[in-house]
């Protein structure tokens, strides 16, 4: 199997030295992209702004910084894949205005306008084929549930991976998660507090199961 990944934050670029950005780290991301190595897939990670190395002969990274590039990075590379887990936490907005020097601070307010990005899962999900797997990740913190299953539909995937910030120990920066994975049969998985690596196993799991029944 060949799977692209997208881990970690894009850092939208206010001017020079500032940005747009989530405290997000990579660590989900890493952790699907080095059990899938393991398995022998042929993984391409593409990953955000991290501070997270990884080496796996499996493994071909490319490294973005903006929900611009990493759109860029998943249309030219998803078509030739299996599967597809989108785990980044991609900036759902980008300044309009990008300043060619650093801003000053004055005594007048700084007002940014802000312009929606392209939404990298909804475009994978309109040219994805028959035999491609799509997963998605929703980091929620009110109506969880609800809310994956309408970004599962609309997005056109396969399965999500529903975790909130709600829960101890999991989110941005910790070495464990807990999740449900949904699947758009509407069955579900909850599973407890785990490491994120044997939370990147039991997706993987999931997702072979779901290509051995296409």
């Amino acid at each position: 199997m060949k799977i692209l990944i997208t881990a970690g934050p894009t850092y939208e670029r206010i001017d020079p030295v500032r940005f747009i950005g989530n405290f997000s780290t990579g660590k989900m991301g890493f952790a699907l992209a080095q059990a899938c190595a393991e398995r022998n897939f042929d993984v391409v990670l593409i990953a955000g702004v991290v501070h997270l190395q990884i080496q796996h002969t499996n493994i071909e990274r490319i490294d973005v910084e903006s929900a611009e590039q990493m759109y860029d990075a998943v249309m030219e590379h998803f078509p030739d894949c299996d599967a597809a887990i989108f785990c980044a936490a991609v900036a759902d907005f980008t300044p309009e205005t990008v300043y060619s020097q650093k801003v000053k601070r004055n005594n007048n307010e700084l007002i940014i306008k802000l312009k929606p990005t392209k939404d990298i899962a909804a475009a994978a999900g309109i040219i994805k084929r028959k035999n491609q797997i799509l997963v998605g990740f929703a980091l929620e913190t009110n109506d969880e549930e609800t809310n994956a299953i309408s970004k599962m539909q609309r997005k056109n995937l396969d399965m999500i991976v529903l975790n909130s910030l709600n829960d101890s120990g999991a989110g941005f920066g910790y070495d464990t998660n807990k999740v449900t994975i949904i699947k758009k049969d509407a069955d579900k998985i909850s599973l407890p507090l785990l490491s994120k690596k044997n939370v990147a196993e039991k997706i993987i799991e999931e997702i072979i199961c779901f290509q051995k029944s296409l």
